[in-house]
């Protein structure tokens, strides 16, 4: 019998009160509400929710919206009652209220990290150093150390057309590429034009090649980083690598499966006044925490322009 894929949901907030969290559902149903039971709980005070505003429910190989609210739902700026969805598209929960872009990915069986065997130390007998001839003693340790990735002769990635997705939010931006490579820069010839100081009219490409995506410098000047490590040429991305386009400049979040989601620091708190002896009891109390629902963050704020 043919295994249905297993395939999960995130949700980006890129606007409302869970602005910056990504949630991942792996649930054939989720819903979508102010609720304290739904799987997407808004805050109770965000009165414009429906306490059970919406579900996405998942039929074979798709995800089926179905507004349930007073308020209605949008899918990319169109209010609907009911209707399939895509990666890439933004869902408004009533005219004004959060926003959020709809993603899913493939989770392969038992989606952990792989386990390294580590191979079981060889039982030699005890012999002297002394009794190793040097040479003997330099040839072993050539042959026993593991070779580096550096050390290694690594062909380079061909970049070719490839019928891949590539998802790109930067800012309220969010661009659905259907194939790579796709061209950043800011040309307006680029695929995906940033009009940023420091950016070059061609600045970076992504593409696909040996079953992976590529992030290629084009600027020749070193300026792109990956985990905060300057790259030269090329350079594959995997899950949750960080990803520096300009040295202060605008960062991704690679999430995997072509999509890259701008990362965007808070900025500090301002420190609080010192509590006097007259000062409101209230003032002593914690600001009360969002209640949690399980829910990725991997960046904090999504940039609000």
């Amino acid at each position: 019998m043919k295994q249905i894929p297993a395939i999960a949901i995130q949700l980006i907030h890129i606007q409302g009160p869970l602005k910056g969290e990504i949630q991942e559902f792996s649930e054939p149903s989720i819903s979508i509400g102010r609720h304290p039971s739904c799987d997407v709980a808004f805050p109770v005070d965000v009165t414009i929710i429906s306490r059970r505003h919406a579900t996405i429910s998942r039929k074979g190989n798709r995800f089926k919206l179905v507004d349930q609210s007073s308020n209605g739902t949008y899918l990319n700026g169109k209010r609907v009652k009911e209707a399939f969805l895509k990666d890439g598209d933004v869902l408004i929960f009533a005219e004004g209220g959060p926003k959020v872009s709809f993603l899913t990915k493939s989770v392969k069986d038992g989606s952990t990290a792989p386990c390294t065997k580590i191979p079981e130390p060889v039982s030699r007998p005890d012999i002297p150093a002394a009794a190793i001839p040097k040479a003997d003693l330099e040839q072993h340790f050539q042959t026993e150390r593991p070779q580096t990735a550096s050390s290694a002769e690594v062909p380079e990635p061909r970049v070719e057309t490839m019928r891949v997705p590539l998802v790109i939010q930067y800012g309220p931006t969010l661009r659905d590429f259907k194939q790579v490579p796709v061209t950043i820069g800011k040309s307006p010839d680029c695929d995906f034009t940033m009009d940023h100081p420091g950016i070059a009219h061609q600045h970076a490409q992504i593409f696909f090649s040996r079953d992976q995506y590529w992030v290629k410098d084009l600027t020749g000047r070193q300026s792109i980083l990956v985990n905060n490590q300057a790259i030269s040429s090329n350079v594959p991305l995997n899950a949750n690598d960080r990803l520096t386009l300009l040295h202060g400049g605008p960062e991704f979040r690679f999430l995997g499966g072509g999509r890259l989601a701008e990362i965007v620091e808070s900025a500090p708190s301002e420190p609080s006044p010192p509590v006097t002896a007259g000062d409101s009891i209230a003032a002593e109390k914690p600001h009360p925490e969002k209640s949690g629902k399980k829910s990725v963050s991997f960046f904090k704020k999504i940039l609000n322009r």
